[in-house]
């Protein structure tokens, strides 16, 4: 597979091999040799070790968890491309990091999803390709191009291969998901509950009320991040108080910090279902009722349209 201008060259960091590799598998392309390491005071050296020059480069690597370590190798990685002369670079990040720090939620707070924004396109990147930002509005604090997936077809496929779509129901986890429930709920036909919820501080909630009559119905909570999980595990609590068959979830982003992954393992959750937008972890991977979906296809996909000079968004019709 080539650009329209120039050779495809992929690069991976340390945040996501796994899904890097697979990546290059499906474009049939090999990753480009670099060595991303850590001097012994932990900073980080970048080397690439192949030709770029002339080349689309496209740099893979999530800022997940340690999300500093990984965005400092996003940054660099970017530097030394643009230095050795490459004449496109997008950075290809799954999961953008900072995503939640959209706004000043209070007096003398940062905007830091925008700082990171600014660090990205400093950095000399050309554009940047990600996966459901958490809120959409972020694409706007990119002042170059910005393609923001979705992992919903990779989600409705699942569905339709795990569910009989006749008794299924789609809740949104918050108000403030509404839209993507109600979008992946359009896509198999269907109904839509809400669940109203109150915050009282950051990494925990409770649940209000359910707006919908989930009763008799297999429920599927749609998200984009799940962290603590204490929202999952309340929800479906809830929808099962309200006569719910059985709860299932699908969140694209399995961010899982702290004890989420033994939250969800002992919780009422029928299944919670990620896609390795992060790399799964060793506990994720033995949780009994964690299951993960690969994305590898899409952006792939994504990444060949963008060097054809190819619609993105076509992908999503």
């Amino acid at each position: 597979m080539s650009a329209k201008n120039g050779s495809i060259k992929l690069v991976a960091g340390n945040s996501n091999p796994v899904l890097a590799k697979e990546i290059a598998n499906w474009l049939d392309l090999p990753l480009t040799k670099a060595i991303v390491r850590r001097f012994a005071d932990m900073e980080i050296f970048v080397e690439i070790q192949e030709n770029v020059r002339g080349s689309d480069v496209f740099v893979i690597q999530s800022t997940s968890f340690p999300a500093n370590d990984h965005l400092m190798e996003l940054l660099i990685i970017t530097d030394a491309l643009r230095r050795a002369s490459a004449r496109r670079i997008t950075a290809v990040v799954p999961y953008f990091g900072y995503a939640r720090q959209d706004r000043k939620a209070g007096p003398r707070t940062p905007i830091s999803a925008k700082l990171v924004a600014n660090l990205i396109t400093h950095a000399g990147a050309d554009r940047v390709m990600t996966l459901d930002l958490h809120a959409g509005q972020i694409q706007g604090f990119f002042d170059i191009p910005t393609d923001n997936l979705y992992a919903s077809p990779v989600m409705v496929r699942d569905i339709r291969e795990q569910f009989d779509l006749g008794n299924v129901m789609v809740v949104s986890p918050d108000v403030g998901g509404v839209v993507r429930a109600r979008g992946l709920a359009k896509r198999i036909n269907a109904p839509l509950a809400i669940i109203d919820k109150r915050r009282e501080r950051a990494g925990e909630s409770e649940v209000m009320n359910v707006i919908g009559d989930v009763a008799g119905y297999t429920c599927i909570l749609v998200d984009d991040i799940v962290d603590s999980g204490g929202t999952l595990v309340n929800a479906a609590d809830a929808l099962l108080a309200n006569g719910a068959k059985e709860v299932y979830a699908y969140i694209t982003h399995g961010v899982l910090s702290g004890g989420a992954v033994t939250r969800v393992a002992s919780s009422r959750l029928k299944e919670l279902v990620i896609t390795d937008s992060i790399q799964p972890t060793e506990a994720i991977a033995k949780a009994p009722n964690i299951r993960t979906l690969s994305i590898a296809d899409l952006i792939a996909e994504a990444i060949g349209r963008t060097a054809a000079e190819e619609s993105v968004s076509s992908l999503f019709d």
